[in-house]
């Protein structure tokens, strides 16, 4: 456990709301006017930047510019979130360092604004993540002050220190209590459980103030930070064992907070059961949501085999459930990896009928016309092993709408047509007669 800081009372209450109302105003608002090296911000109409798609004779229009205009172009693209346009500014030479007049670089805006994809583009291009903003702020701060818990997982693994104080007296913890927004209330407790799970000071008391996290957290009734932060102050050590068990545990009953300070305990977020499920694993299984939502900003691995050859991201296709595969997209997992059977997640989902889930699946990257060791797709699965009913005619009529190939034949020559009129489901046949 980190010391707490001393604190120090530096300000009222009202001229806090001020500085607040700065600091928000700076990082979501900043001024283009005064110079055209400032950035604009994702609300701001077009700008004449050019098409982030290249015609063929342009390999990257942006190769003469000079730096101070590559530099401005490309926190203009950081604050629109568009990565293909950064991605050409920087290999054109683009500084992702490179500061405003309003002390924010590329790296720092995707911190606060939470873009995911431009965030790791900088940090592939050599970020400073030891920047600061005007407040002296790290990532983690701008990245806790707006609840993106993803955003503060990445700079954790990446060794940006939790416990760096601003020139206001917070710690992104402080922050991330301070500013939660009631209509944001999980990304928030989301944050928190990150960054107790990281190994931040959850007694480090504000120097504004004087307020520890458990103070700020009871301040503002929020009854699950408040929880989990007075847990995590009264902890005591134990071996690396144990703690690699409860996380475990954790994970297949559903418990986040419990998983969180497991981690802060110094459980491994890969360890295995004696069936090899990773807490991930477990957590995709039985649907544990926000357990996984956890796991993945910590950086758990979405493609860990277990004794069945069954990964997070499969299980989703059996489970059928949206929420977690929109937790575990941004790991990024690797949508080709198949099952016991060779089969992709689209196939069980489509033998089970879970007809969102199809829905959300076909807009992914997964191919929808893989064919599994029985030499079945989704679709065929969908009709042969389906009983007809709505979630099927559903099922159907979404992989038809994405373009799926409707004539691939099972192992008897049959397509999918066959077998639905071979069965009566007019639905389904009605359906693929329309392909």
């Amino acid at each position: 456990m980190r010391s707490p800081r001393s604190a120090a009372v530096v300000a009222t209450a009202s001229v806090a709301l001020l500085l607040v109302g700065c600091e928000s105003t700076e990082r979501s608002q900043p001024d283009r006017s005064a110079t055209a090296s400032t950035a604009t911000p994702s609300t701001a109409p077009p700008s004449s930047t050019p098409s982030s798609t290249p015609t063929p004779t342009e390999a990257n229009p942006f190769m003469d510019l000079d730096q101070a205009e590559l530099d401005s172009r490309l926190i203009a693209a950081a604050w629109d979130n568009d990565v293909p346009t950064a991605r050409r500014l920087i290999a054109a030479g683009a500084d992702v360092n490179a500061k405003d007049d309003s002390v924010q670089s590329a790296y720092l805006i995707a911190t606060s604004e939470g873009h995911r994809a431009l965030l790791g583009l900088t940090l592939r291009h050599g970020a400073d993540v030891d920047s600061l903003d005007s407040f002296d702020g790290t990532g983690i701060i701008r990245a806790s002050e707006r609840g993106h818990a993803g955003i503060v997982g990445r700079l954790i693994r990446e060794g940006v220190d939790p416990d760096h104080v601003n020139n206001l007296g917070w710690v992104g913890l402080h922050e991330a209590l301070v500013f939660a927004k009631p209509d944001r209330a999980r990304a928030y407790a989301d944050t928190v459980r990150v960054l107790v799970a990281g190994g931040a000071d959850v007694r480090i008391p504000s120097r504004r103030d004087g307020l520890t996290p458990v103070q700020l957290a009871e301040r503002a009734g929020l009854e699950s930070q408040t929880r989990i932060l007075r847990t995590a102050a009264r902890a005591q050590e134990i071996s690396r064992d144990v703690a690699d068990r409860r996380l475990l545990a954790a994970a297949r009953e559903g418990d986040a907070d419990a998983a969180a300070l497991a981690l802060r305990a110094g459980a491994d977020l890969e360890t295995r059961n004696e069936l090899r499920q990773t807490p991930l694993l477990l957590a995709s299984t039985h649907d544990h949501v926000a357990v996984a939502r956890l796991l993945v900003a910590l950086g758990a691995d979405p493609d860990a085999l277990d004794h069945q050859h069954d990964t997070p991201w499969l299980v989703t296709g059996v489970t059928g459930s949206v929420a977690m595969l929109e937790a575990l997209l941004p790991a990024r997992p690797d949508l080709t990896i198949k099952n016991r059977y060779g089969g992709l997640s689209p196939i069980p989902a489509g033998e089970r009928g879970h007809a969102d889930y199809i829905r959300r699946v076909v807009k992914t990257d997964v191919d929808l016309d893989h064919v599994n060791d029985l030499g079945w797709t989704a679709l065929l699965e969908a009709v042969i092993l389906g009983d007809g009913s709505k979630p099927y005619v559903e099922i159907v009529t979404t992989l038809v709408e994405a373009g799926v190939d409707v004539d691939i034949e099972d192992k008897n020559g049959r397509t999918a047509l066959d077998h639905a009129r071979a069965q009566g489901y007019a639905g389904i046949v009605r359906a693929l007669e329309r392909a």
